[in-house]
């Protein structure tokens, strides 16, 4: 019942969904599986960059031109850096009064205290349930430049990283790891003083490293407050969908983001079952005998595997 309400557009039955999975409650695993077979159609686009460079209002800009395109759009407005700025995302979002009226807009703000199993894992989840309810276009906006968002904007389709002027050394200082994953760079707040420097010092970078698809990250300069430069973003963003589908790459991609997914799936599964052998106390006598000397972790550590692998 869920499943038909959720694909036929109810925003209800959308949160209730992504509610269930996000926090891992009962049936979580089984609803997922009834809606994989209707993923895989939305585009899926990462917006990250550091705090303060104006990613929600880019985001809220860059949704309203899709959906005067008429395609519907999801959000997940993700942030891993606190427990409790989750509704304060959302909180930005209120001002944008005209998408709360507007069905096809659909928004949801996850911070780390909702998650478990990882973020990364959670926010995957999530953009299928998104996927599955005939969303065309899905924006995963991330506060912050870490680890976290590496490993979120790369379930991903496209990867537009946003910088602005004036943050200090800011190409220097997200470049590793966030630089590689770049399909498209925006310079935000391009009105300020600072803008071109920006633009040079990702040239230079660019000059040192091919991609291996042969694509050259565009570089396209907005005012999102004002809405400028946001009409040639969604254009850059079709332009490297259409690379994708010509160079065969976008199979390519999912298949690479899959064996990351996989390798991270399996990795909660392993770990579920192992904690299901160590529960009852058993973990802290078994600590207790490492703590005094008696068993190494190591041997430990083995049998516990071979156990969990044969269960």
């Amino acid at each position: 019942m869920l499943i038909s309400s959720l694909r036929s557009g109810d925003p209800r039955a959308l949160a209730r969904a992504i509610s269930t999975v996000e926090n891992r409650a009962p049936g979580w695993s089984n609803l997922l599986k009834a809606l994989f077979p209707h993923t895989g159609k939305a585009r899926v686009i990462g917006l990250t960059g550091a705090p303060g460079a104006g990613k929600s209002t880019l985001v809220d800009q860059v949704a309203k031109l899709y959906r005067k395109q008429n395609s519907t759009v999801g959000i997940i407005a993700v942030d891993p850096t606190s427990p409790y700025t989750g509704g304060a995302i959302l909180g930005d979002r209120i001002r944008m009064q005209d998408h709360f009226s507007d069905p096809g807009i659909y928004i949801r703000s996850m911070a780390t205290r909702g998650s478990l199993g990882g973020l990364a894992r959670t926010t995957a989840d999530v953009t299928s349930v998104l996927d599955a309810s005939g969303r065309d276009v899905i924006l995963v906006e991330t506060v912050g430049v870490g680890q976290d968002e590496v490993e979120i904007v790369r379930l991903a389709d496209i990867t537009v990283v946003i910088l602005v002027p004036g943050m200090g050394d800011d190409v220097q200082t997200i470049k590793a790891g966030i630089m590689e994953i770049a399909d498209i760079f925006v310079i935000n707040k391009s009105d300020r003083e600072g803008a071109e420097r920006v633009e040079r010092e990702i040239r230079a970078l660019q000059s040192l490293a091919a991609r291996r698809d042969g694509w050259t990250p565009p570089i396209v300069k907005t005012v999102a407050s004002e809405g400028v430069g946001v009409a040639e973003l969604v254009d850059v963003i079709a332009e490297y969908d259409a690379y994708l589908q010509n160079e065969n790459l976008a199979l390519k991609k999912s298949v690479e983001n899959w064996q990351e997914r996989l390798v991270e799936m399996l990795r909660d599964a392993m770990l579920e079952k192992a904690r299901e052998q160590l529960d009852n106390g058993h973990l802290a006598r078994l600590a207790a005998e490492i703590a005094e000397h008696k068993r190494d972790p190591y041997t430990l550590v083995e049998e516990i595997a071979a156990k969990t692998g044969k269960g």
